[in-house]
C-alpha cells in the first residue's frame, strides 16, 4: 500500500521555544523546481512583538556574559551545525557538492566570529591621551536588541548577519529568507541545543513586507539590519520608521558572502563608552 507523507509545518523560534504563529497562518515553501517542501509559519506583528520582548529579556544575561563564554557558545553552534551537515545540505537544494560547501563555509564563519569574541574590544577600545591627572578609556559595548532582515542566501548569508550581532553581546530578532526559510528553522533547532540562552536569537518566518516595518518602528529595538530587503520602497519606509528612536541602521546590500567579512558588522551595533578615572600623582 502507498502511504501519504507527513507534511511538516515549521514553527517559529521565540524565547528558546518553538511556538506556532499566533495568527495560525502558514505558507507553502517550494523547491527551485516548484515541488512542495514544507509549510512554514507566517509570523504576525504579535509574533514580532513577542520576539522583541524575549530578546530584551535575554539581553542583560547575554551582554553580561564574558566575551570568552560567548565565543565558546558560538563555537558550540558551529560544532552542532557540522554534526547536521547532511540535513542542511539537503534543505539547501542547490546540488550536493555546492550545498556541502555552503554548509562548511557557514561552520567556518561561525568559528571565525567565535575567535573575535574576546578580541574586538581590544581592537575597537583605546586608552586616550588627556591633559590632566586622569586615565581616559574608551570601550565598546553592545547596543541592545537588533532586528535583522536576513538575505536570500539561506545559510551562509544568515549566519553572516546573525553571528556578528550576537558575538558582541546584542540579542537578535531575525526575519528569515521568505523564499528559503527551511535552513533558518533547522538552524534554530541547532541554537536550541547548543547552550545559547533562550531569547538571544529569535527567528521569524513570513513575509518581509509585513514584519520589517513593525520591527523598524518598535521602540524597544535598538538596531536594524536591512541587508535582506530588496524592495527600495520598503527599505525607505523602514529607515524612516527607525529614525523615530534613532536606531542604528545597516542599509540593504548584496555582499559576497564568501569573501572576508571584516569587522564592520560587529562594530555596526556597538556603542563606545568613555570612562574618566583619576590617576595617582
Amino acid at each position: 500500500m502507498s502511504r501519504l507523507s507527513v507534511r511538516k509545518t515549521y514553527k517559529l523560534f521565540i524565547g528558546g521555544a518553538f511556538p506556532r504563529s499566533e495568527s495560525g497562518r502558514s505558507y507553502v515553501v517550494t523547491s527551485p523546481k516548484g515541488d512542495f517542501l514544507a509549510n512554514a509559519s507566517r509570523a504576525s506583528r504579535k509574533d514580532a512583538r513577542d520576539a522583541v520582548t524575549a530578546a530584551r529579556k535575554a539581553f542583560p544575561g547575554w551582554s553580561g556574559a564574558t566575551p570568552y563564554n560567548r565565543g565558546q557558545i558560538l563555537y558550540r553552534i558551529a560544532e552542532m551545525l557540522e554534526g547536521r551537515r547532511g540535513q542542511f545540505a539537503e534543505e539547501l537544494g542547490t546540488g550536493k557538492k555546492a550545498a556541502l560547501e555552503q554548509v562548511d563555509a557557514a561552520v567556518d564563519r561561525l568559528v571565525w566570529y567565535a575567535g573575535w569574541s574576546d578580541k574586538i574590544a581590544s581592537v575597537r577600545g583605546s586608552a586616550n591621551p588627556v591633559a590632566g591627572p586622569y586615565f581616559n578609556l574608551s570601550t565598546p559595548e553592545p547596543s541592545g536588541v537588533v532586528a535583522v532582515i536576513a538575505p536570500s542566501d539561506p545559510l551562509l548569508g544568515l549566519v553572516s548577519v546573525v553571528a556578528p550581532v550576537i558575538v558582541t553581546g546584542n540579542t537578535a530578532v531575525v526575519v528569515a529568507s521568505e523564499s528559503s526559510p527551511l535552513a533558518s528553522i533547522t538552524l534554530a533547532e541547532v541554537l536550541a541545543t547548543s547552550d545559547l540562552p533562550g531569547g538571544v536569537v529569535n527567528i521569524l518566518t513570513g513575509h518581509q513586507a509585513e514584519l520589517a516595518p513593525w520591527l523598524a518602528a518598535h521602540m524597544d529595538v535598538n538596531g536594524l539590519d536591512l541587508t535582506g530587503v530588496t524592495d527600495p520602497d520598503l527599505a525607505l519606509r523602514c529607515e524612516q520608521e527607525a529614525a523615530e528612536n534613532l536606531k542604528r541602521v545597516l542599509r540593504p546590500s548584496t555582499p559576497d558572502w564568501s569573501a572576508d567579512p571584516g569587522i564592520g558588522r560587529m562594530t555596526a551595533f556597538m556603542e563606545t563608552k568613555t570612562v574618566w578615572h583619576p590617576a595617582g600623582v
